[in-house]
Order: C-alpha cells, then structure tokens, then sequence
C-alpha cells in the first residue's frame, strides 16, 4: 500500500537500511523500486537527509516554513500536541474533513485535528506548480486553479463525511475533502489510466513524524531526484508514516476540448477495443463500461471520454465511431456523470436491497487488475473503470477469498473499499495483506518515521 518493492540487491547489499541510515557499502538505503502495481517511479537512491539536496529533517525549534504567511500557532499545538503523545505513547488518529473515515481499518487513537493547516501558499500558473497545506478544502484548491484555467489532471475524488445505514446514499462531495487527505489515501479518478496517478503530480511535502520532528521532501520541480522519493512515498500511506503538514503538487492546463462517446458493447467486446484504441494515437482521457440497470433491456454501455486539441478529439471521434457505431453526446450531458463516476453517485454505487439472511449486507469492492486482463467470471454485476484496470462489484464481505483469488490469477488485488455499515467512526475495510518480505519493509519504514506507532495505528493493516 505504501508503493514500496523489495529490497535493492544490485549491489549486494547483506541488510536492509531504511530512511535514516547508510548502507554499509555505500550511500544505498537498500530500498527497491516503488510496487509498479500503483504506478511508482523508478529505484533512487535514499541518501542521509543531512547531506541530501532534496530532504531536511529539523527539531521545530525554532520553527521555520518558507510561505507560511498565516501565524505558525496551528502547527506549534499540532506539534507540541504530537510530542506529548509520543512520550506517552498514546495514539493519535489523524483526521482533516474525514471525508475517507470509511475507508481502511477502523480509526483508532485521539483525533488530531489538522483542518486548522489551512490556505494556498504559494500558486505559479506559469510554473504548474501549486504549494497548499494539508487541511486546505480541495474544493478551494480546485477552485483557484480553475480561475486560470488548470487542474489536478488525476481528478481526486471528493467525498463527504459517511453517516448512514446500509440502504442510504454515498458519500456526496463537499467542502470535506482536503488536500492532505487526497494524497495520505491516494485515490484517483477516471482519468488515472490516462493522466497519472496522484503520486505522479506529487513534486514535494512537508511532515511532522512520530518524534514531532518537522521533515521536508522534494521541491516544486519535476526533475528532483537527489535522495529516495519520499515524498511520493506518503500517497497512500493514509497518515501511518507522519501528519502531512504542506503538500506542493504539479498541475495542468485545462484541455481545450473534450467529447464523449458511447457504444453498446458487452464487457469482453469493450475490453478489446479499448485496448486496440489504446495502441493507437488516440486522444483518450477515461473510459467507464456499465451495464444501464435502468433502461429497457439493461444495455451494456461502454462510455470513453477523449480530452485534448481540438483538432485531435475531432478526428478521434470520426476514427472511433467508424470503428465501432456510437453515439456522441453533449458535454453539458456527461459532464456530471463523470463527475458522479468520479465520486461514486451513479446509480451502480448505490448500495443493494439487503439480501437474505444467510448472506448477509454486500460490501463494495475494488478490484485492481493489470488493463490486459480479461473478463473476470464472476457472479456479480461490474463497473470497469481505467481502460479495465480498476473494476467495481458489490459482492458479500464473505467473498473475500474468492474476490482475491480471482484477483491475483491475472495480476491484481481486491479490496474491500466500503464495508456495511461504514460510517464516520468505524470502517471495516481491508486491503490485500502483504507478502512477508514486503510487510517487513513497511514496518521498518513505519519504525524509522513513527517508533512509538502513534500515528493512524492499525488504519492500514492490524498489526501496525
């Protein structure tokens, strides 16, 4: 889930050295490759953060934030309220807007508050470069992108705080979201096959770890490779490694144009053609293949968003539809079902009618697979999203083992994304346990920033 491989062995390194500490054959942490899986850059080396260009690890005395134009007091308390907890080793559960309370094991700990780490600290449109600190709304975030005409390409999804019963709504999106929490969970939206992932628009953070120890990774350029990319390390972390205090991240410029096409096609036939348009230059931004539960006949529908030059999107629209019939429809049209795609409000991400006693509630599931994987044969309906990389059914928490077999014979994994009854106090979701090796790195990585295991205790997995 932190996006780590295994172990460098390049160079033969005897033991694992994490975060602070030198190889003893050289300035190597013995770190791998982040896990390709969640789309992780290539191997860099870790060096010490005391001769690293890109990496700072300071006490807060004194405290200094480059930008930071409101008074530092949020972040003397959050600070002050951190190193209590780590001389009592009491827990602490990080939370900003807790439009993801749902999502992960249930929160555990002390609410440390951090929606106080508010506002935009430095915006460069020509640069593509915007700082924000971590409680900041995304809304707002987005919002003065929008002013000048750019946005975070991976479109993060928004959700609200989760207060029902298991028959109620989603999550809708709301002023909850935050800046830090897009980037401690991870999650992207339709355009993720397309655009990058979260960690790819991650150029730079600042963080307080476990000893209240205020460390700053990265920088505001691309081209930033002087140490081991820690900060992408923390997309997906879900706050287990350190209280995200300031994030800067890369933006894009609006596309000039956009069109969506729809075609009936079933789930296999859709594959294939995503695929073959895949290989072609092609302008595509998203896909979504459903079948229409409303409509007469319940049609299996595949709708594919192109974004780009005017030009381009055209003569793909002309391309496609000669391929394969289709439909385009206006913009003022799909608009907002991809945005209820990419928050999940279309009607599929409703929750079910309870299903007979001996089966229990139906959870929702996320099944991560590699885009080259065939139809899963499975007995529940399907949503694939991201060219056929990510797939969601809602099936019985029961189904765990079936769900990951099938999951892991083409390459994926399967996660229990909202279990029944999740609401903003308790989640029961559960991602793929780790493989041994992997689980070691992790809690090494989890002893270097937070020894006393203060932080988000058990979010990720139970043991830690």
């Amino acid at each position: 889930m932190l996006g780590l491989g295994r172990p460098g062995a390049a160079h033969g390194c005897p033991t694992l050295r994490t975060t602070y500490r030198r190889c003893p054959r050289g300035g190597c942490a013995c770190l791998g490759r982040p896990g390709a899986a969640h789309g992780g850059p290539a191997a860099t080396k870790f060096l010490n953060p005391g001769v690293s260009k890109n990496s700072n690890r300071a006490g807060l005395a004194p405290l200094t934030i480059v930008g930071m134009h409101a008074p530092d007091f949020p972040l003397r308390q959050i600070t002050d309220r951190i190193h209590a907890a780590n001389a009592d080793r009491t827990p602490l559960r990080i939370r900003g807007g807790g439009s993801k309370d749902f999502y992960g094991q249930s929160p555990q700990g002390e609410l440390l508050d951090v929606t106080p780490l508010t506002g935009i600290t430095s915006y460069e449109p020509s640069e593509l470069v915007v700082t924000a600190r971590a409680g900041t709304p995304l809304l707002e975030l987005e919002a003065a992108l929008a002013e000048k005409g750019q946005c975070l390409a991976f479109e993060p999804p928004h959700f609200s705080v989760i207060r029902r019963d298991a028959t109620g709504p989603l999550p809708q999106p709301t002023r909850s979201a935050t800046v830090g929490g897009m980037v401690a969970s991870g999650l992207s939206g339709p355009a993720r096959a397309s655009a990058g992932a979260v960690r790819d628009f991650v150029l730079g953070v600042k963080l307080i770890n476990g000893q209240g120890e205020l460390l700053t990774f990265g920088g505001q350029v691309m081209k930033n490779v002087a140490g081991y990319d820690v900060s992408r390390l923390m997309v997906g972390a879900m706050g287990t490694l350190g209280l995200l205090t300031e994030i800067s991240l890369k933006v894009l410029p609006v596309a000039p144009a956009e069109a969506t096409l729809v075609f009936q096609l079933d789930q296999a036939s859709a594959l294939a053609q995503l695929h073959r348009w895949g290989g072609q230059p092609l302008p595509l931004n998203a896909s979504c293949w459903l079948s229409d539960e409303s409509a007469a006949g319940r049609p299996e529908l595949l709708f594919v968003r192109l974004r780009g030059a005017v030009a381009a999107v055209e003569s793909a629209c002309r391309k496609m539809t000669q391929d394969v019939p289709g439909t385009r429809l206006d913009n003022a049209v799909a608009a907002p079902d991809w945005q209820a795609c990419r928050n999940l409000r279309l009607p599929f991400f409703t929750p079910p009618d309870a299903q007979p006693a001996d089966t229990g509630k139906l959870a929702l599931w996320r099944l991560s697979l590699p885009q080259t994987a065939p139809e899963l044969a499975l007995p529940w309906p399907q949503l694939v999203e991201w060219q056929g990389g990510q797939r969601w059914l809602w099936a019985p928490p029961e189904a765990q083992a079936q769900l990951r077999q099938a999951a892991a014979e083409v390459g994926g994994t399967a996660t229990l994304f909202i279990a029944p009854y999740a609401d903003s106090t308790g989640a029961r979701a559960c991602f793929t346990p780790l493989k041994p090796t992997l689980n070691r790195i992790h809690q090494r990585l989890k002893a270097e920033f937070d020894p006393a295991g203060i932080f988000n205790r058990g979010r990720l997995y139970p043991e830690w």
